[in-house]
């Protein structure tokens, strides 16, 4: 709707700095979080070793950053609260950025939203203060500081107290916070992260001490503080090149997935980013491993030439857009695939802990041993074994005897078959334990890998429309589509351009039989619009081979023989991701002989 009055030409005014300032914030500080990252990541830039953040109601009436850094010169600090002043570049080169910091915005948005006092000082110098208020920027006062800089930020957006009311309640800032803070320490291993609570009592948030050592040992210690111990213990180390991009990291494996997409972190240069291209790479190589509802955790860093990447693409800098996506996509699922077959048959040990949680029994009463029963005396002691069944043991269906042959349990990763129970489950002994083996799971996923193998080598075989389908689109989905022809034909799915904004539909996939083509590419734009890639075809060809590994493998119900147990065992430890079924869950746990006998008390 035009308000502008008729025959009235509007007038062009150059906005004053405080609203040019506070323009800038709602780009730059959207929330308490958005304020802690712009200004941990300049400490970071200033060369500190610690930095520690206090907050208050969620941030929105205090944040404050310590740092031990290089500090900020008392005549620099008016122009550190000028737009677009910066220490970081020089402007020749916008392509070049080896900080988190550029754009010189932080400081003066933060300043025109809210009270914000800088404390600082350099070596040989004495310290200085200066505050601004709303975009009222005050004058330097000497102050005392040790060292490094102190910026305090009272009433964020005091200054706009329309921004307030999009604020959620104190508790999800400060969850926002902690997030920001976790990812910005996991990029910087090295240096010491503190983040407290002073709305009452102080309390410590979050702490990371800082690490030492080879690159790749600080950066597992450091995820161990973030994430947790349990995601170390299952994850593998990550070290892929390709075309001048470098990836490493750690991710877990699929049997250690999430029901949520909240332990995926994703860095370029060391800038923690939330990218569509990279995280839908980072499922489409999972994707053959989780169901739908279940999330990979990884911690991933993609290092490349500052040149071969762009982080000038939002003020915020959370997005950035690689020179070669397509590159950058492949290096990840490649990466990350190619890890996961290295580690073979291996499952987390979070299966084995659920399974111990399981057997765990919660006794209502004090657990009575053995050795402290009353004895039952001479005359009622039990002279054998059947009439010690009438009052403590069940009816025990006991197994033919297995000739397990010459196998002994020494080397052999999940051990010897020593019985079937309820005709699924195989138990095998190992050197340090035992082993519970779902026969079907495993089983079928040993069959699925085969028909994937013989579907790499020979391809996906193709059926030829006798009368190929027409589809009309619009010009970009056509040229969307047709971009992704080669990978599509690789999976059976044959598309040409035909006239104006049409395509022919001319083969597809022979497995998949008689299928709407038109409704195929429709949601193949779909997931290409969304993700920039598509995995719609191969999602459904494979789930067809899942099919046929279910249909193929050995039923549950079916009792074995020994020989025909171990061989499956022996499969299992060559076949590449045998340790989940085509779902994600897991073919077999295994259980520690410590584990065990702790279960009975004897630790």
């Amino acid at each position: 709707m035009n308000t502008h009055a008729p025959n009235i030409r509007p007038v062009i005014r150059q906005l004053d700095d405080a609203a040019i300032n506070r323009i800038a914030a709602g780009e730059v500080v959207e929330r308490p979080a958005s304020a802690v990252k712009e200004l941990v990541e300049n400490a970071v830039d200033a060369g500190a070793r610690r930095i520690s953040i206090d907050i208050a109601d969620g941030g929105k009436t205090l944040i404050r950053v310590t740092d031990d850094g290089c500090g900020i010169a008392a005549a620099d600090l008016p122009l550190a609260l000028s737009r677009h002043a910066t220490s970081k570049i020089d402007g020749s080169d916008l392509l070049n950025i080896n900080t988190f910091g550029f754009r010189g915005e932080a400081l003066p948005s933060l300043g025109a939203v809210g009270r914000l006092t800088i404390t600082s000082r350099v070596p040989g110098e004495g310290g200085a203060e200066i505050t601004v208020t709303g975009g009222e920027v005050g004058v330097t006062r000497p102050a005392a500081l040790n060292a490094g800089t102190v910026i305090t930020l009272r009433d964020l957006f005091y200054a706009t107290p329309a921004r307030l009311k999009f604020l959620r309640t104190d508790r999800a800032e400060t969850q926002a916070i902690g997030d920001v803070v976790k990812r910005l320490s996991m990029a910087e291993p090295y240096i010491r992260f503190e983040l407290r609570d002073v709305t009452d009592t102080p309390r410590t948030l979050f702490k990371a001490e800082a690490q030492s050592g080879a690159p790749t040992d600080a950066l597992r210690a450091r995820l161990g503080d973030v994430i947790g111990t349990d995601f170390i213990t299952n994850a593998i180390a990550i070290d892929a090149e390709r075309e001048g991009l470098h990836l490493t990291g750690f991710a877990a494996l699929p049997t250690y997935s999430r029901g949520a997409a909240v332990a995926q972190y994703l860095f370029v240069n060391g800038r923690p980013v939330r990218d569509k291209l990279l995280t839908g790479a980072l499922r489409a190589a999972y994707f053959d491993f989780l169901s739908r509802d279940r999330h990979p955790a990884a911690a991933l860093f993609v290092d490349c030439d500052p040149q071969l990447v762009d982080v000038n693409v939002h003020p915020a800098k959370s997005e950035v857009r690689f020179r070669d996506p397509g590159t950058a996509r492949g290096l990840i699922v490649s990466g990350l695939r190619h890890a996961l077959a290295d580690v073979g048959h291996r499952a987390s040990t979070t299966v084995a802990d659920a399974t111990l949680g399981a057997m765990r029994p919660e006794p209502a009463e004090p657990r009575v041993y053995q050795m402290d029963r009353p004895s039952l005396g001479p005359r009622a002691a039990p002279s054998g074994f059947a009439e010690m069944a009438m009052e403590y043991s069940a009816p025990v269906a006991e197994p033919a005897p297995m000739d397990v042959g010459e196998e002994t349990p020494d080397d052999l990763p999940l051990g010897v078959a020593r019985g079937q129970v309820h005709e699924n489950y195989i138990v095998a002994q190992t050197a340090t334990g035992m082993v519970i083996v779902d026969q079907h799971a495993a089983h079928e996923r040993l069959v699925y890998e085969k028909l994937k193998h013989q579907m790499a080598e020979n391809g996906v075989a193709a059926q030829a429309l006798l009368i190929p389908e027409i589809v009309t689109l619009s010009v970009g989905d056509r040229a969307r589509l047709l971009d992704a022809a080669e990978e599509l034909a690789r999976m059976g799915l044959t598309i040409e351009a035909f006239g104006g904004d049409a395509v022919a539909v001319r083969e597809t996939p022979a497995i998949l039989g008689e299928v709407d083509a038109k409704a195929l590419i429709l949601d193949i734009l779909d997931e290409l619009a969304d993700q920039g890639q598509s995995n719609l075809v191969q999602a459904r060809v494979e789930a067809i081979l899942s099919r046929v590994a279910c249909h193929g493998s050995i039923r549950s119900g079916r009792r074995m023989r020994a020989e025909e147990m171990n061989a499956l065992l022996r499969e299992i430890e060559t076949t590449p991701h045998s340790g989940q079924c085509n779902h994600g869950r897991p073919t077999y746990v295994e259980l520690k002989l410590t584990d065990i006998e702790r279960l009975f008390g004897r630790t």
